[in-house]
């Protein structure tokens, strides 16, 4: 009797360069264990993908309004996009390859042609169609930099977005918490690719046991901190960043408020509906200890 492995499935991820697009891109790649190889591509410039969205809806398909790339061969079972740049080659290449398209973010202005579509619940896209999942794609790092000698306590500074400030002194109270709370733990910090050089500078003179500071170490130890901490604190202006908390490891995650929300914005939506399911804590002074995690994988 003769058996026939079957082959793992293999995704080609159309990448825009952004580094957050790209990680979620990886997770649903993981979460559905596929292989996968990514390529880069690039509208030749921003009068050429206003021309994708004209095109789009009249179905026109052309190669021709982005810079060149190598050829594509067959092998892949599914096109994965991610970003406003992705979607209009991704539909082109996954119609030649004959092959399954899937958005993992709602591609306004390219709905048409794909397979499936997801949208995280904090952006409230409520079509037909469009399978809603709890958080965005990911999944922690997994790459070891970090190991504590004892219990541990972690801080992850992101930075100012559309939304939020991130000043100094609302940060001054939660470092004042943590040393004043956690004694004899080890302390553990990182920031990110948005922290103030001033932020930067003054964390780097506290006496935290482990320190990442992004602009001099450009490492991402989210995954160790969840990981190994009893608690993290993160701050809640990346939906990345607080995805991947709750997507693994054991960690209670509290998560930081930040100046300049004055209206209901997805950050909000996004902590306020993991807090109802136990997965964090909107930080108010109090440790709550919840750390329920979510398994992305049954949503796929």
């Amino acid at each position: 009797m003769y058996y026939t492995a079957m082959r793992k499935k293999k995704a080609l991820i159309v990448s825009d360069g952004k580094k957050g697009h790209l990680n979620q891109a990886i997770a649903y790649c993981k979460l559905k264990d596929m292989e996968f190889e990514i390529i880069e591509i690039e509208f030749k410039n921003r009068f050429f993908k206003l021309l994708a969205y004209l095109f789009d809806p009249f179905s026109i398909s052309t190669y021709s309004l982005f810079k060149p790339f190598p050829s594509i061969p067959n092998g892949y079972d599914e096109v994965v996009a991610v970003g406003s740049s992705t979607y209009y080659i991704a539909k082109l290449l996954a119609k030649e390859l004959n092959i399954k398209a899937t958005a993992l973010n709602y591609p306004k202005g390219f709905v048409r042609g794909f397979d499936t579509i997801y949208s995280p619940f904090h952006d409230r896209i409520r079509k037909k169609g469009v399978k809603e999942i709890p958080i965005n794609f990911a999944s922690l790092p997994t790459k070891k930099v970090y190991s504590p000698k004892k219990k541990c306590v972690g801080l992850i500074v992101g930075g100012d977005n559309k939304v939020f400030k991130l000043k100094k002194e609302r940060l001054e109270e939660v470092v004042k918490f943590i040393f004043t709370h956690f004694k004899g733990y080890e302390k553990a910090v990182s920031t990110s690719p948005r922290t103030s050089k001033e932020i930067e500078e003054w964390l780097e003179m506290e006496k935290f046991d482990y320190k990442v500071i992004y602009s001099k170490t450009p490492i991402n130890p989210l995954g160790d901190f969840v990981r190994e901490c009893e608690v993290v604190f993160i701050t809640i202006d990346s939906t990345s960043m607080i995805s991947e908390a709750v997507s693994g490891g054991k960690s209670a995650i509290e998560v930081i408020m930040l100046d300049g929300a004055e209206k209901e914005n997805k950050y909000l939506r996004l902590v306020k509906e993991l807090e109802k399911e136990g997965c964090l804590h909107l930080f108010d002074g109090k440790i709550a200890y919840t750390n329920k995690k979510i398994d992305l994988r049954k949503y796929l």
